[in-house]
């Protein structure tokens, strides 16, 4: 009787002692768990922080470049148009109807090119144009706008079968191949761009090419790497990627790979 006494005292302190040594064991895991859990967290915080900081910075730049080429459309087309228009308007000497009629309708041809221009800003910067137009035509007419300044010579080819994207995406597309043509304007001192399309079965890859004078990737001025880095950190945003490839008096060739599939 005692030996069974003491057999079943032994048992439940064995038992007990298991139970309690499972649940340190089971606390143990949910506090290393927990711990990983938090740090993961914070690192997520972390990386949330400085992707919003970087995107700030670029915003911001993006939005100073917006202006800086506003201000540079206004002052260098718009803002001669206006003049001419109001020298002409001035000088009218309405005792030669003749030359009166000239310069009246000269300055009537001038304010409608200043209106147009205007219309193309305003174009190039709404937002709402992929919306209504959608990725292909914004292109083409972003094309249009260029070809009519004479700058350079430019071609659009479209490869594959088109894939229509969220409005949002597109819009990124959008401005990164605006950024790349304004840097084209600004600093390759082209003759000849063509821009491609091509459509596969997983991704849009955009080739724009130029044959300005190029640069080597180590020695670009500031403004030139803040529009690289804008359309860098716009593809990241899409989970693509960009390749530069570029040496001086031979042009450049930026490729940028955008998936279908965020």
């Amino acid at each position: 009787m005692q030996s069974t006494s003491y057999n079943i005292t032994a048992f439940l302190l064995i038992t007990t002692f298991l139970i309690m040594l499972m649940a340190v064991f089971v606390f143990v895991i949910i506090y290393l768990h927990r711990k990983k859990q938090l740090a993961y967290q914070q690192k997520l915080d972390e990386l949330e922080a400085s992707y919003e900081k970087n995107l700030l910075k670029t915003q911001l730049e993006i939005q100073e470049q917006t202006f800086q080429h506003i201000s540079r459309e206004i002052h260098d087309n718009i803002n001669l148009s206006l003049t001419l228009a109001k020298v002409n308007l001035f000088s009218v000497n309405w005792n030669d109807p003749e030359k009166s009629d000239k310069k009246v309708n000269s300055s009537i041809d001038l304010l409608t090119k200043s209106i147009a221009e205007l219309s193309d800003i305003s174009k190039g910067l709404n937002a709402d144009l992929i919306a209504q137009q959608g990725l292909l035509t914004a292109i083409e007419e972003e094309i249009q706008r260029i070809r009519h300044t004479d700058l350079f010579k430019i071609d659009l080819e479209i490869t594959g079968t088109p894939v229509y994207m969220d409005n949002e995406k597109e819009l990124i597309i959008f401005r990164i191949v605006q950024e790349a043509f304004n840097n084209i304007i600004k600093h390759a001192k082209a003759s000849y761009t063509k821009l491609v399309l091509h459509y596969n079965d997983v991704k849009l890859v955009v080739t724009i090419i130029d044959n300005g004078k190029g640069f080597s990737t180590e020695q670009i001025n500031g403004h030139q790497q803040a529009g690289l880095k804008n359309m860098q950190t716009r593809v990241k945003m899409l989970n693509g990627d960009m390749h530069i490839n570029s040496r001086p008096d031979n042009g450049t060739v930026l490729i940028f790979n955008i998936p279908f599939e965020l």
